[in-house]
């Protein structure tokens, strides 16, 4: 990533009670996608948060054009 790139997940989730965390990969594995939720940090801003965190690596496959697998921590 360049200088001054901004690192995001794909879709951020809250409710009263959770925090969820997604992370798309198109043919790619969700196992992937998680270690991407961790190795950028996406969970850090919730740190101090009380609520509960869900990390949710998504996997889409382009020929069957369809969700294949999806992991959640």
């Amino acid at each position: 990533m360049g200088e001054g790139a901004i690192c995001r997940a794909d879709c951020v989730l809250t409710t009263d009670e959770y925090v969820y965390i997604f992370e798309f990969k198109v043919d790619k594995s969700a196992k992937e996608a998680l270690t991407q939720i961790e190795a950028k940090g996406y969970a850090e801003p919730f740190a101090a948060d009380e609520r509960k965190i869900f990390k949710i690596g998504v996997s889409f496959d382009s020929e069957k054009r369809s969700l294949v697998d999806w992991e959640i921590e």
